[in-house]
């Protein structure tokens, strides 16, 4: 395939591993780099070899040598960029969650088919061996029925100035690592009557942060009968990406399933055995940059795609709902 022409909207920390590393092992080119500290962005471009430096976001998205961006600006700011990103007949390669509420996923999703784009949001994790083999032992009925889903996704606290903790960014763990694990327990509805629905969801406020989430457990349902149960937090001593989906006949674990390149196991158990299997090394991002310049160049279907931005985006904002809290307010730029 031609290698794809990227630009990257800010020198965001999470650009280096999620699009940079990928990039580069798969020949796709970084034309171009903007973010709002220059300096910022002409170290990123020197370190990661890309093409040149922008002075503004719009004036990459006006570049008409790029034809797809890549979005790791704070959440707040996911949802307004991906629709100039659009607007601007480029397709989008977005970090998670798409927007900040579900009314802003609608209206980048009514985009994204209005446009004809290509549009994928950054759950890199699903595009990983080790979530379909998860999914695989289910569906061969290795594991029997499923029965349950588990995802904990756990860290220590950021620091205090951190965007993760701002509201107007769209900050709060269960935007930061707890969408991980509601669109894990989606990733499931295939194989349990369709997709899991929130019954109950609790949460604790930031000290000194109203509505700002340090941590929040919720309890879903599927319409099999099979029940799904979230843990998220951002101020836990240490870190835990963990999945376990548990089915009649025996369970499967994958300690790190966020990023199966630091630990690429799944440890299955029956009730005949206990087994190691290695899912592979090659990081989710590369597998998820694949997937979407494959989708770009030839029409491949989209995994992670604008509708299933919304499914977890209104899966999301549920949560806060039932929590007691509200969605994240939609940021201006």
């Amino acid at each position: 395939m031609e290698p794809l022409r990227i630009g990257i909207l800010g020198a965001a920390r999470i650009a280096g591993r999620a699009i940079a590393e990928p990039a580069r092992l798969t020949g796709a080119r970084l034309v171009a780099i903007a973010a709002r500290d220059t300096g910022r962005a002409e170290a990123f471009a020197a370190e990661h070899d890309v093409e040149r430096v922008h002075a503004t976001y719009q004036d990459l998205l006006d570049d008409p040598d790029i034809e797809a961006i890549y979005n790791p600006l704070a959440n707040g700011l996911h949802g307004p960029w991906n629709l100039r990103a659009l607007a601007a007949g480029k397709h989008v390669l977005t970090e998670k969650p798409s927007a900040s509420n579900a009314t802003e996923a609608r209206q980048v999703r009514d985009a994204v088919q209005a446009s004809g784009l290509v549009f994928m949001e950054g759950f890199h994790y699903a595009y990983h061996p080790a979530l379909r083999r998860l999914q695989e032992l289910i569906a061969k009925g290795e594991l029997g029925d499923l029965r349950h889903v588990e995802a904990t996704m756990v860290m220590p606290p950021p620091a205090d100035d951190d965007p993760r903790w701002s509201l107007p960014l769209a900050g709060g763990a269960v935007m930061d690592v707890g969408c991980y694990a509601l669109h894990a327990q989606r990733m499931f509805a295939a194989y349990a009557g369709g997709a899991p629905f929130l019954a109950s969801a609790r949460a604790g406020e930031r000290k000194r942060l109203p509505g700002v989430d340090e941590w929040l457990n919720a309890d879903l349902q599927f319409p099999s009968g099979a029940t799904g149960a979230v843990r998220t937090s951002m101020a836990a001593e240490s870190v835990e990406f963990s999945l376990k989906v548990i089915g009649s006949r025996g369970e499967a674990f994958a300690p790190f399933y966020v990023l199966p390149q630091n630990d690429d196991r799944v440890i299955v158990t029956t009730k005949e055995d206990t087994w190691v299997e290695h899912l592979g090394t090659r990081t989710s991002y590369t597998y998820q940059l694949d997937a979407f310049a494959g989708a770009v160049r030839n029409g491949a279907p989209v995994l992670t795609d604008a509708d299933d931005a919304l499914a977890t985006m209104e899966l999301i904002d549920a949560c806060y709902t039932a929590a007691g809290m509200t969605p994240r307010p939609v940021s201006t730029i």
